[in-house]
């Protein structure tokens, strides 16, 4: 009798596992295929080829910044300096061009060099200053936006450049520039983070940071390289910004952008706890708040209420994730 029963059990708890590991590896991505099929039921315009390819050109400065919160986030930390950021090194950027006639290579160095500094010094603070991320990067939000509303006295800094507005507005094979440019950087932070012992260290940092100083991993490096990587995303965002608009706004640009890569990453599966995320869920988490906001604005919902929607996915996403 109870060898019947175990016989019977087994091919049920095998299904188990498959659905359990299913359900754990791509949750997200199922959520993003039942929600497009939704999207396009309530809407006949969402599967126009003009408005996926809006779609992904709207969600690829996010994307790009919520790639260097993957890592923070990984690590058990936070960021909250991005949007700020990205508007400090636009600001490096654009007056590098307009005010000293820099070319448009040495501009885009400079602003990459922005972005590496600020997530150095974050990660300075949090390792050396023993300052909670939250605290640190909340300090730097502040202090990059106001560095850039002083130089621009509170303005917009416009260039005229036709050259580089190419980055933010061209198109290639029907595609815009900045998806490609999404999507090679999907593909290094993937390579980076899954397939390097340093993205190892990553996990194993943020899963356990007592364990891993006594495996000899550096702490300190690790947690100053994830910094340094969110800061340098931010500044590869600014770079789009910038060329799109060819100009930047120093109070509006970057706005409440830090918001949206947090919640891209936790739709995607990360931790807030550390120890846990992919690259490939924040992608998918990217496209699910992408999708929504889309959709919403094709059924004239209200923007102020859009946010509601969104906080929404946000807690069910974390609920998830305590259930699991």
């Amino acid at each position: 009798m109870s060898n019947t029963a175990i016989e019977v059990n087994k091919p049920q708890t095998k299904q188990r596992r498959i659905l359990k590991y299913l359900w754990e590896q791509y949750s997200v991505l199922f959520a993003l295929i039942i929600l497009i099929i939704f999207a396009s039921i309530l809407s006949e315009h969402f599967l126009n080829i003009t408005n996926i390819t809006n779609v992904l050109r709207q969600v690829s400065i996010v994307g790009i910044l919520s790639l260097g919160m993957t890592f923070v986030i990984i690590l058990g930390g936070i960021d909250l300096s991005v949007g700020s950021v990205l508007a400090l090194s636009g600001t490096v950027v654009m007056a590098s061009q307009v005010t000293y006639s820099a070319s448009i290579p040495v501009s885009i160095i400079l602003g990459l060099i922005c972005g590496l500094l600020v997530g150095l010094i974050n990660g300075l603070m949090v390792t050396y200053g023993k300052i909670t991320a939250f605290i640190a990067t909340l300090a730097m939000m502040t202090i990059a936006r106001s560095i850039a509303l002083f130089y621009a006295d509170a303005g917009a800094i416009s260039g005229m450049n036709s050259t580089y507005a190419k980055i933010g507005n061209a198109y290639a094979f029907g595609v815009p520039i900045p998806v490609f440019i999404f999507v090679f950087m999907v593909l290094l932070s993937y390579i980076v983070l899954e397939k390097t012992v340093y993205g190892r260290h990553v996990y194993a940092v943020g899963g356990n940071m007592q364990a891993a100083r006594l495996s000899a991993i550096s702490v300190f490096r690790v947690t100053i390289i994830s910094y340094m990587i969110c800061g340098f995303t931010a500044a590869v965002g600014s770079i789009i910004e910038t060329s799109r608009l060819n100009s930047i706004s120093t109070s509006t640009s970057g706005h409440m952008y830090e918001l949206d890569a947090i919640a891209a990453v936790i739709i995607g599966g990360a931790s807030l706890s550390g120890g846990r995320g992919r690259i490939l869920g924040t992608l998918f988490g990217v496209l699910i708040l992408g999708v929504l906001s889309n959709i919403m604005n094709l059924l004239n919902i209200s923007s102020y209420l859009q946010g509601v929607v969104k906080g929404i996915i946000i807690v069910a996403a974390v609920l998830l994730q305590k259930r699991n």
